[in-house]
């Protein structure tokens, strides 16, 4: 869970983010967020040009069915762990620069395998330190660097994920060290070398 200042997503006097349902209990909002999430995995994901409005909108259909604020930037800050994301009042400046670099790249087109993997970890890398979320950060992103694999052209099989040294390597990627990263996500390709 992460710790954030005077959170107003939360329950008074509980780390219970506020929900559709007005579930009090966290192991009832876990079921319902598993549940709500899942089927909304089955569904078409949004379309879009690979912008910040577009992550928005993947965020927001993915989480839309649970939480309110699914789809807008967070107005708290949080951390977790010893890691503090971006605040608040740097989230839009911030994510309209990763983005204008995205496309500076050609949204990875073109790109051998290896050199996409080498940008979708810093894309990754970059998303997880600014964390625009209050929650649900690292399935929107995992989400839509699917999409953006599959648009230029390396799709991404999510049965080669190891979840461990995946997470692992995220955490790693926010001290800088993007190399783990991009190999996990070069194990994930289904392209060939």
């Amino acid at each position: 869970m992460y710790a954030a200042i005077d959170d107003p997503y939360c329950y008074t006097g509980t780390a219970i983010l506020k929900n559709r349902l007005g579930l009090r209990v966290q192991a009832d909002l876990d079921v319902f967020e598993a549940d709500a999430t899942a089927q909304r995995f089955a569904e078409p994901l949004p379309r879009g040009r690979f912008t910040v409005t577009h992550y928005l909108a993947v965020h927001r259909h993915i989480f839309g069915d649970v939480y309110p604020w699914a789809g807008r930037f967070r107005t708290v800050r949080i951390a977790k762990g010893k890691s503090m994301f971006a605040y608040p009042e740097y989230i839009s400046q911030e994510m309209r620069r990763v983005f204008a670099e995205l496309r500076e790249h050609n949204l990875l087109r073109n790109t051998s395998p290896s050199e996409f993997a080498q940008g979708a970890a810093h894309f990754l890398a970059e998303l997880n330190a600014i964390h625009p979320f209050r929650d649900g950060n690292g399935r929107t992103q995992l989400t839509f660097v699917s999409l953006l694999a599959y648009e230029a052209g390396h799709p991404i099989d999510f049965e080669r994920i190891k979840p461990r040294s995946f997470l692992k390597a995220m955490i790693e990627s926010f001290s800088g060290r993007e190399k783990p990263l991009e190999k996990a996500l070069r194990d994930m390709l289904r392209t060939p070398a």
